[in-house]
């Protein structure tokens, strides 16, 4: 099926899905693994727990107004990939599911 058989909802899907991708493998090479393999100097909890931190502070911003310049919908949506992510990482080295 080629891109113009397609109905504008799946195209639009694959658009939004594709500068997603660009916009996580561009953070990723940017700041590196931090939210799937952090340094851990203060925090001690496992990547899945803080990246759970970091989409409840994102929504804490969102909620009160505070999110400045940021598109906070690619961030958020950014945030639920990677907590995907580092599930499946830590389901890897673990054997099993982690329940969220």
């Amino acid at each position: 099926m080629t891109k113009r058989s397609l109905p504008s909802t799946q195209v639009l899907i694959t658009e939004v899905c594709s500068e997603l991708n660009n916009f996580l493998l561009d953070k990723n090479e940017k700041y590196g693994d931090s939210p799937i393999d952090p340094v851990r100097i203060l925090s001690k909890a496992d990547p899945v727990e803080q990246i759970k931190v970091r989409i409840d502070d994102k929504l804490s911003r969102l909620a009160h107004g505070q999110d400045g310049d940021e598109d906070v919908i690619k961030d958020l949506t950014g945030y639920l990939i990677l907590l995907e992510v580092a599930k499946r990482k830590k389901e890897q080295m673990n054997g099993e599911p982690d329940p969220l």
